[in-house]
């Protein structure tokens, strides 16, 4: 029996993916590469590209693989990006996962392990933050996240589906390998935002406010590093697997970290100064978030070990600074990847010329709906062009 991972191309769920296969676990990925890489999917993993919304392409999964159960990362996240575009998110993130129940439920695959967010909370009741705490988004992402979890639970009662949320805060570092990482595209993370300074992307990094009720005047938030993340995914596998019922657990260290003590820390891994511009509050940011992981510890028996700021964010440095040009190096891959199979076609006599231009239009297309064609557009059509 295989685990099939949705969005397993991308940061948590290759990094989910990679720890399973050190498990023994026969993993099936399943992306459409709208965020995720190529690169960071595990060599021992099969892989299919495709996407939620394609009720046809997930029941052929679901008909071919023998999957015991499922691990659901295929969600859009960007905060902004969901108060500018909102139905983006209803359509990618409730529709699609709405799809997805359907094929799991005619397939009766009855367990799935969903990578949620502190997002459904919203400003918080209490610090610590504990599960049973008002869920209270302030934003469409945390709207979207939470009526995710609500699906699930009605799905559960009609018709015996079992899950586990788990609602994280702030994942980061990378794997110790070195050989995957966090890779986002427009980046909105602290510590790889931080990161791009060192690794000459940017000259200083932003401090949004320094007047809140903390020790230095700066926001609090609680970081995870993403290997103690796929491991409490992979506890939650097994915890379904064991018979268990549905659950919800936050992910967290427990410990919070200032803005300024995670730009110290960062100028200490990399030996640089860092310099940092202090600029006013954004609207909507609490002073502090610190989750109460007490639930997962007991229960799942999650107990994070990659706790330390400076390992998280050296492991990550690890990362960034070997990979300072990944979205380029994945877009070339994936389009000599595509010229390969053009070129044995065209040998094949399996297309025609006017083919080929169908098909460069087409993945000029997605090239624009991922991004990445904005700062690399010459290297790219050079390499895509080069039949």
């Amino acid at each position: 029996m295989s685990i099939l991972v949705l969005g397993g191309a991308g940061y948590i769920g290759s990094h989910t993916a990679l720890e399973l296969i050190r498990t023994g676990e026969s993993v099936i990925i399943a992306d459409n590469l709208a965020t995720g890489h190529i690169e960071a999917v595990p060599k021992d993993a099969k892989f299919y590209l495709g996407d939620l919304h394609d009720k046809a392409f997930l029941d052929n999964i679901f008909e071919n693989e023998q999957i015991d159960a499922v691990i659901h990362f295929a969600a859009y996240s960007l905060v902004g990006e969901s108060v500018v575009d909102p139905l983006k998110y209803y359509d990618n993130n409730l529709c699609g996962s709405k799809i997805l129940l359907d094929s799991m439920v005619e397939h009766h695959i009855d367990k799935i392990v969903f990578s949620s967010t502190a997002a459904t909370y919203g400003e918080p009741e209490n610090i610590p933050i504990l599960e049973t705490d008002r869920t209270q988004p302030t934003n469409p992402y945390g709207e979207t996240k939470l009526a995710m979890e609500k699906m699930f639970y009605w799905t559960s009662k009609a018709h015996g589906l079992r899950y586990v949320s788990l609602r994280y805060f702030n994942a980061c570092g990378a794997d110790k390998s070195g050989k995957i990482g966090e890779a986002h595209n427009p980046e909105s993370h602290l510590i790889p935002l931080i990161l791009q300074v060192p690794n000459g992307k940017r000259e200083s990094i932003s401090i949004y406010g320094t007047d809140y009720d903390t020790p230095d005047g700066t926001c609090i938030r609680d970081y995870i590093h993403v290997t103690d993340l796929a491991q409490a995914h992979i506890l939650a596998v097994k915890y379904l697997k064991n018979g268990n019922e549905s659950n919800i657990f936050n992910l967290g260290n427990g410990v919070g970290y200032s803005v300024k003590e995670v730009i110290d820390k960062a100028r200490k891994v990399t030996g640089h100064p860092i310099p940092a511009i202090e600029t006013p509050k954004r609207a909507g940011d609490p002073a502090r978030l610190v989750a109460s992981s007490e639930k997962a510890r007991k229960i799942l028996g999650w107990n994070p070990v990659h706790d330390s700021l400076e390992e998280i964010i050296s492991d990550a440095w690890n990362w960034h600074k070997n990979h300072p040009d990944v979205f380029l190096r994945g877009v070339i891959m994936i389009y000599r990847a595509i010229n390969g199979l053009i070129r044995h076609a065209i040998e094949a006599d399996l297309i025609t010329n006017d083919d080929i231009f169908v098909v460069r239009n087409q993945l000029m297309d997605i090239l624009k709906l991922t991004g990445m064609i904005k700062n690399h557009s010459r290297e790219i059509l050079k390499n895509f062009l080069n039949l």
